[in-house]
């Protein structure tokens, strides 16, 4: 028989799970009459209370571990936790992993839990069934109850694509690479949202596999009259790609072509010319969703009804020399 969760009790009365969690775990912030309620529904359904430490002070932080593609601000984000927690005294445990066992029981020794990364349903649904505060870096469902910190890869987008018709640029490919990734997705959309609004403008979807595949993407674009003269690369790894493949190629960038690519990473001032690329702020991002979940864990919202929030860290576009204005 499958076990009762914080979730079943919650649908089952109506209310929110934070609402359920604090009535079943005697803290303030619910009526009477709601703790009676939710008390009533879990021995109804044989909701099994479980074993808490009695003052626990931990922040869970759980990283996705085979999130390869983002390992770089993966770090970036760890960093800006353990910074902001050891500024505010609070003891951080680490944990790598995507099993759902694992950050339940993580989740159920600690004040709270920072979920990072594409993490699957079944673990988000075993970690909120520890009953403690979540906040997720990464993408979440539509208008799913949870707080979240994430970036600005939509308007990044946008503002890629308002800087190279700033610059005159007329015919932009995205390179998205590998297909799969929320965010890629995402800075696409905000591209396209300005550069539809141009006529004389158009947007080209390049994918392939990461390390190979370009100049074959390249190639077919060509074959069918479109020849960029800008590439805007999902992140800072496919624009090395891109430079290396173009520079292979004889083109001259930025004379030729411009490249930018996103992230900001190690690899971004690594090559020559040095990328032109959209700034993430992953240090940020952590110590924000660290300072969030305290926030939930010491000043709980009163009344059954929890207003969850999404906090956005806006990312920056770096100029360097990969790109430069469309020359005739």
């Amino acid at each position: 028989m499958a076990r009762v969760t914080l979730q079943d009790i919650a649908e089952h009365v109506g209310l929110s799970k934070f609402a359920v969690s604090r009535s079943l775990s005697g803290k303030d912030g619910v009526s009477a009459e709601t703790r009676e309620l939710v008390e009533r529904a879990a021995a109804a359904l044989g909701y099994i209370k479980p074993v808490t430490q009695s003052v626990a002070r931990d922040i869970g932080l759980v990283f996705h571990d085979l999130d390869v593609v983002n390992s770089e601000l993966r770090m970036q984000i760890q960093n800006g936790v353990q910074r902001e927690a050891h500024r505010l005294e609070y003891p951080v445990r680490l944990q790598w992993t995507h099993v759902p066992d694992q950050v339940e029981a993580l989740a159920r020794s600690s004040a709270g839990l920072l979920l990072v990364g594409a993490h699957d349903r079944d673990t988000i649904d075993s970690a909120s069934a520890a009953g403690v505060p979540i906040v997720r870096l990464g993408w979440v469902s539509a208008l799913e109850q949870v707080d979240q910190v994430t970036g600005t890869d939509h308007e990044a987008g946008q503002a890629v694509a308002q800087y190279l018709l700033e610059r005159g640029h007329r015919v932009i490919a995205f390179v998205h690479g590998t297909p799969g990734y929320r965010g890629r997705l995402e800075r696409y959309y905000g591209t396209r949202e300005i550069t539809e609004r141009h006529a004389d403008v158009s947007l080209h979807q390049m994918w392939f596999e990461e390390n190979s595949g370009f100049v074959d993407a390249l190639k077919s674009l060509q074959a069918v009259g479109v020849s960029p003269t800008a590439f805007f690369c999902a992140h800072d790894g496919l624009a090395v790609t891109v430079v290396s493949e173009l520079l292979a190629l004889g083109y001259r960038i930025p004379d030729d072509v411009s490249v930018i690519g996103f992230g900001d990473f190690s690899a971004a001032t690594q090559i020559s010319p040095q990328l032109t690329t959209v700034r993430v702020h992953g240090a940020e991002m952590g110590a924000a969703a660290l300072r969030l979940l305290i926030n939930r864990i010491n000043a709980p919202e009163l009344g059954d009804e929890v207003l969850f929030q999404r906090v956005l860290i806006a990312s920056k576009i770096i100029e360097r020399r990969s790109s430069g204005p469309r020359r005739s």
